[in-house]
């Protein structure tokens, strides 16, 4: 590849948009659910978090398909067809009327979020593997921005219209296709790529078969407690702000975008250091550390001074899933990075589907009383309790080289 730049350009952009395809509907989601008959606000909050789901399902359902796909047919024509499935989604999406057809267009963009699992096997076919934790960072800063972006945008288009933030997702990805067709070649020889069976149609068979490479099995299963435990975050961080401190909804907003402003600087500025300084095995452990300590912070503070130090620390935790993405790539060939990344993002969808009906009814009791004890950071000490339990485990991350197994 005679250079690397418009393809990493195009990946990023890729990245970001995904993001903020996410986020630009979370300022508009009680509108939507007005819009389309959902019924009051505690209904309207109730479906919005089916549709959350919906979309998490349809990823991890579909995730180790299509990363599968790529290892057979190439990057390129997988993500760009992933793009412009999603580019017609939202389409979808503004033109709905009912909640059904809104449920449907989620679910479908759940599937178009290939263009994540793509990406990132992308990243890993141009890079040398003692430099993909450092290029799994600017994955997450990518993310990290688009966070940030998306919220801002979907609230300042949506003055003109409820369904604005859905065409301006819909032209930035059609945009985005445009632009990968011209910058965009293939990082898949032909030579390395696995044929595509009737097996690779089962989610499941393939993440069991992914347990089975040798050394794949810790990262994944680090990866997959570490993510259920953060989820803890993006669930009741709202909740959890209104009742601790009576946050307004502009409170929260700005605290979320201050995390994503603190998780792009971590991801694009620390992240190639620690790697370097630390090594991906030593960073992964020191980072699960972090991660316990801010999970169990929040779970007992009570002091916006508590609040102001824990984020940070919190924002350094996000540098563990692209160096556990960075071992987990090293185990396996060429032909299997597609179907790596896809079982991590369907691993990472279990969890986004699983942490809510965990996480929320336990916040429930804790804020109730019926618990016997008032705690609403008992969810916050539950994660903490996840992340220590998997410790054991990390220690055992192998640190020596890069393994290559036999394509086929």
């Amino acid at each position: 590849m005679k250079s690397e730049r418009g393809p990493l350009i195009f990946i990023l952009a890729t990245l970001m948009i995904d993001a903020i395809g996410i986020g630009i509907v979370f300022p508009i989601m009680p509108d939507l659910m007005a819009r389309v008959g959902a019924g009051d606000l505690a209904q309207g909050s109730l479906w919005a978090g089916l549709l959350m789901s919906a979309y998490a399902g349809a990823q991890f359902l579909f995730a180790p398909i299509v990363g599968s796909l790529s290892d057979a047919y190439g990057r390129k024509p997988i993500l760009l067809a992933a793009l412009a499935f999603l580019a017609v989604d939202y389409v979808i999406m503004a033109l709905a009327g009912s909640l059904w057809l809104l449920l449907l267009g989620r679910t479908l963009a759940g599937l178009a979020g290939a263009t994540y699992i793509t990406a990132t096997a992308y990243i890993a076919d141009i890079t040398p593997p003692e430099q993909r934790a450092a290029r799994f960072g600017l994955i997450g800063a990518a993310f990290g921005i688009g966070f940030v972006l998306g919220p801002a945008l979907g609230g300042i288009v949506a003055t003109w219209h409820v369904t604005a933030p859905f065409w301006l997702a819909a032209g930035l990805a059609a945009a985005n296709v445009v632009f990968g067709l011209f910058v965009l070649p293939e990082s898949l020889r032909r030579e390395s790529r696995r044929p595509f069976g009737a097996r690779e149609l089962n989610p499941f068979g393939t993440i069991f078969a992914a347990f089975r490479v040798p050394g794949l099995a810790i990262p994944l299963i680090c990866i997959a407690v570490f993510e259920f435990a953060n989820m803890v975050y993006p669930t009741l961080w709202a909740f959890w702000g209104r009742e601790v401190f009576g946050w307004s909804t502009l409170v929260i907003g700005l605290s979320l975008s201050a995390y994503g402003v603190l998780v792009a600087g971590v991801q694009a500025g620390v992240m190639p250091f620690a790697v370097k300084r630390l090594g991906e095995r030593r960073l992964a452990i020191w980072g699960l550390v972090l991660g316990a300590a801010s999970l169990a912070g929040f779970g007992f503070a009570d002091a916006l001074w508590m609040v102001a130090i824990l984020l940070p620390i919190a924002a350094l935790t996000d540098l563990v899933p692209p160096t556990l993405m960075a071992m987990s790539s090293g185990t396996v060939g060429e032909d299997r990075q597609g179907m790596v990344q896809g079982v991590i993002a369907s691993l990472s969808s279990l969890s986004a589907v699983l942490a809510p009906l965990v996480f929320t009814p336990l916040f429930g009791v804790f804020v109730s009383g019926s618990a016997g004890i008032y705690l609403p950071g008992a969810p916050f000490l539950v994660g903490a309790l996840l992340v220590v339990a998997i410790l054991p485990l990390a220690l055992r991350l192998s640190g020596a080289g890069y393994a290559r197994r036999p394509l086929g």
